[in-house]
């Protein structure tokens, strides 16, 4: 029983750390992508839309 236990951790810490790997990577292509311009014109508009 102790070995199953033991088994169990183990994959866990193989598998968790890969799949939050996959998630994170997933999550960064689909980002916007866009120029600096068009970044300080984005950030500007929630500046105004915050007062």
């Amino acid at each position: 029983m102790e070995g199953v236990v033991f088994l169990l951790v183990g994959v866990l810490a193989l598998v968790g750390p890969l799949v939050l790997y996959s998630l994170v990577r997933k999550e960064h292509e689909s980002r916007e992508e866009m120029g600096r311009r068009e970044a300080e014109r984005a950030a500007r508009r929630d500046l105004d839309e915050e007062r």
